[in-house]
C-alpha cells in the first residue's frame, strides 16, 4: 500500500495533469479510494460504452457521496455507434473478433482518445495476475499510442491484496463480484465464471484464444499489427 501511495504521489507532482482511467472494477476503486485519502490531484473518469451493467453504473453517485470524487464520463459517439447498429447490428459483436474489436473501437478506444487528450500521464488498474498477456506488465511505461506516461501501479498485486485492501477500508465495489464476476466490462461481453476458471475467462468468452483484449491496452506494434491486417 505505501508503494501505491508513494508512486500515486510521484504522479501528481511530476505527471500533472494525470488521470485515472477507471474501469469501476475492483481495481480502480482501490486508486481512487487511495486518490481521495491522500487528496492528490488526479482525476478520474471512465468510459460509458452504452452497454455497461447497471450495477457498473451504479457506483458512480457512490463514488462521488463517499469521496467527492468527481468522475468524469465519456460517451461513444452517437453517429458512430448508429451506423455501427445500422450496418451490422447492435449485437453483431456476436459474429466475428473483427465487428467485436470494431465495437470496441467505437465504444472505448475512441473515447479514450478524448479523455486523454491534453494529459501528461494516465493511471490504470491493470495487474498481471489478468491474463497471460499482461504476464509482463511494467508498472510504469511510455504509452506511444497516445503520447504519454502510463502507470500500471497494482501491476505487481495479487487478487488477495486487492480485496484485503478492499475489505480494510471498507471501499465500494461492484455487487456484480458477489454474483460470481470477476472482470467486468460491457453487459453483453461478460458472464459471471465458475469456481476454478481463469480471472478473464468471462470476458468474449464465445472467442477461442487467451489473448483477449478489447483495444485500450494494447502495445504501439500490436496496433499496427492489426492496422496492417485490416488493411
Amino acid at each position: 500500500m505505501r508503494v501505491l501511495e508513494a508512486t500515486l504521489r510521484e504522479i501528481a507532482e511530476r505527471f500533472a495533469p494525470a488521470a485515472l482511467a477507471s474501469s469501476l472494477q475492483a481495481e480502480s476503486m482501490v486508486i481512487i479510494d487511495a486518490i481521495a485519502r491522500l487528496r492528490l490531484p488526479i482525476g478520474v473518469f471512465i468510459i460509458d460504452t452504452g452497454r455497461l451493467h447497471a450495477d457498473t453504473l451504479a457506483l458512480i453517485p457512490r463514488i462521488r457521496l463517499r469521496y467527492g470524487v468527481q468522475v468524469e464520463v465519456y460517451h461513444p459517439q452517437a453517429e458512430a455507434v448508429a451506423n455501427y447498429v445500422q450496418f451490422y447490428g447492435r449485437d453483431a459483436l456476436y459474429s466475428s473478433v473483427e465487428l467485436r474489436r470494431k465495437c470496441c473501437e467505437i465504444r472505448k478506444v475512441e473515447p479514450l482518445a478524448r479523455a486523454l487528450a491534453g494529459k501528461r500521464a494516465w493511471i490504470t488498474g491493470q495487474r498481471r495476475e489478468h491474463a497471460s498477456s499482461r504476464a509482463e506488465l511494467p508498472e510504469h511505461e511510455f504509452d506511444a499510442v497516445h503520447g504519454l506516461e502510463k502507470f500500471n501501479p497494482l501491476a505487481a498485486w495479487s487478487d488477495v491484496a486487492v480485496w484485503d485492501y478492499i475489505r480494510s477500508h471498507d471501499v465500494p465495489y461492484n455487487r456484480l463480484y458477489d454474483q460470481g464476476y470477476r472482470s467486468i466490462g460491457c453487459a453483453p461481453c461478460t458472464r459471471a465464471v465458475l469456481p476454478g476458471e481463469d480471472h478473464r475467462a468471462g470476458r468474449w468468452w464465445w472467442e477461442e484464444g487467451e489473448a483477449k483484449e478489447c483495444g485500450l491496452h494494447v502495445t504501439a506494434d500490436g496496433r499496427l499489427a492489426r492496422r496492417k491486417a485490416a488493411a
